[in-house]
């Protein structure tokens, strides 16, 4: 062999001897694939850890950089905590414990400001200063067992009430009209005395009849297909309701004649009203309304006292702007429940029309927004009942006391507010009234009603019972294995 070639072959086994000793000598992270067969200095490679990939940077002591997107875990986190409220939110009862609860905390904290905001009324008329709260606490006793009797009453046993209840309001509405039997208040001819401090407003109870009776008609129609047609959608639900709001406008009532007609307006929205029909009404309806405004000075002066910001010539805007006085003046929280200035003679009406007002003196916006919430609640859970069932009478009748609420809710607060014109409406279930308390308790019981006939509310509240549950667990415990305690 010459000498070059046996001096190349030498060199060539020189390096591959020195790459099998660097590699048997490497450390296994930053050693490549070790080629099979023996290999020099074999048992330090056996003795060395097995190569797992590469190692992870050192993370930063500062915490994450700057950029750096943010954990997946997190984002899961907020979606299972949304989605966990979503399903909350779904679950078949939550209708049932929306209504239950706003319609019960909105009329305990009603009690609350009705004694806090009538009591300088009361010692001025000297009477003892619990003296209206008293009768408040009767009503809303006897409320809550009307309520209750409500929520336990067959739909059918609704039904069957509507037309007795809409006879005998309207037999009450007439006597107001008698001389000696009818008495006024306030300018407004709308009350029956019935001995003794109580009086009674046969035009609150017109609500829940109007709303009953034109429900279950509704609901007779649409069963016989009969809705298609104008003539029936409007006779005798439109007749019936002008005669209602005839009655009421003779003692001058406008804010209750409001009301009323938006409970109509909900009705035919609900029954499917095509839109000329429904612009006619209304229209006829606005027509109406600015007729019986113009030609009332009064009306007028409460037209003109929207926004205003003095008091005006002669003080006519007085309730008006001293209601924002006393919003103005309670601050985020308020000035303390009792600490009220503007009930000391200064707003008018303070625990009836304006009792809004010192609440949010009192309790200031946390008060106030509290009490937006509930009655939003208590909207969206009639909504929720209206739409979700089959039967066309809980329909009609859950969306016309939905309406009912709302619509008198924003009328009272936009008055407050400034809003809207002084219509002489309580706030539901809030404002001082034994007459408006009652039929609105008994409405919210009409609604807890209807929120227990959907069929996966029933079912969930069939399992809580405690007979059922004892029987789910047994048949649970008899499921498990028997070396299981």
């Amino acid at each position: 062999m010459p000498a070059d070639e046996s001096s190349a072959a030498s060199g060539t086994d020189r390096s591959r001897a020195g790459a099998a000793i660097s590699r048997a000598l490497t450390p296994p992270l930053l050693a490549g694939p070790v080629p099979a067969g023996p290999a020099p200095f074999a048992g330090l490679a056996l003795r060395s850890r097995p190569a797992t990939g590469s190692r992870r940077p050192p993370a930063p002591r500062g915490g994450r950089g700057a950029g750096t997107p943010p954990r997946p875990g997190r984002r899961a986190g907020v979606r299972q905590t949304y989605e966990r409220a979503r399903r909350a939110w779904d679950r078949p009862l939550t209708a049932y414990y929306l209504i239950l609860g706003a319609g019960l905390l909105i009329t305990v904290l009603g009690l609350v400001m009705v004694y806090s905001a009538s009591m300088i009324k009361a010692l001025e008329l000297s009477r003892p200063s619990t003296y209206f709260f008293r009768k408040q606490f009767i009503a809303a006793v006897i409320g809550a067992g009307l309520m209750m009797l409500a929520s336990r009453m067959p739909l059918k046993l609704h039904r069957a009430l509507a037309y007795p209840l809409l006879a005998g309001t309207v037999f009450l509405m007439v006597l107001v009209q008698v001389p000696g039997i009818g008495m006024s208040v306030n300018g407004n001819q709308n009350w029956i005395y019935l001995g003794g401090p109580f009086q009674l407003q046969p035009s609150e109870f017109g609500k829940l009849a109007l709303i009953l009776w034109g429900a279950d008609l509704l609901a007779r129609k649409q069963d016989k297909r009969l809705l298609a047609q104008w003539k029936h959608m409007l006779v005798p639900l439109v007749p019936v309701a002008f005669m209602l709001l005839g009655l009421i406008m003779l003692g001058g009532d406008m804010g209750t004649a409001i009301i009323l007609t938006a409970i109509l307006f909900g009705l035919l929205w609900l029954a499917g009203a095509p839109t000329r029909l429904f612009a006619g009404v209304l229209g006829f309806a606005v027509l109406i309304g600015f007729l019986l405004i113009k030609t009332s000075p009064n009306r007028m002066s409460r037209l003109s006292c929207i926004g205003a910001s003095e008091p005006g010539p002669g003080d006519s805007c007085w309730q008006a702007v001293h209601g924002i006085y006393a919003l103005a003046s309670g601050g985020w929280f308020g000035s303390g429940l009792g600490a009220s200035v503007e009930k000391w003679g200064q707003l008018p009406e303070p625990h009836t029309d304006f009792i809004f007002a010192i609440t949010g003196e009192e309790l200031g916006l946390a008060g106030t927004l509290s009490v937006l919430a509930l009655f939003a609640a208590l909207g969206y859970a009639g909504i929720r009942v209206a739409g979700r069932t089959e039967d066309p009478f809980v329909r009609y009748a859950a969306g016309g006391v939905t309406t009912w609420i709302t619509a008198q809710a924003v009328i009272n607060i936009g008055a407050v507010l400034g809003l809207l014109p002084i219509a002489g409406v309580p706030l539901p279930l809030f404002s001082y009234g034994g007459s408006a308390l009652l039929p609105t308790m008994f409405a919210v019981g009409l609604m807890i009603a209807f929120a227990r006939e959907d069929p996966a509310a029933r079912a969930a509240l069939a399992m809580r019972r405690p007979g059922v549950r004892w029987k789910t667990m047994r048949r649970r415990v008899m499921k498990r294995p028997s070396g299981e305690r």
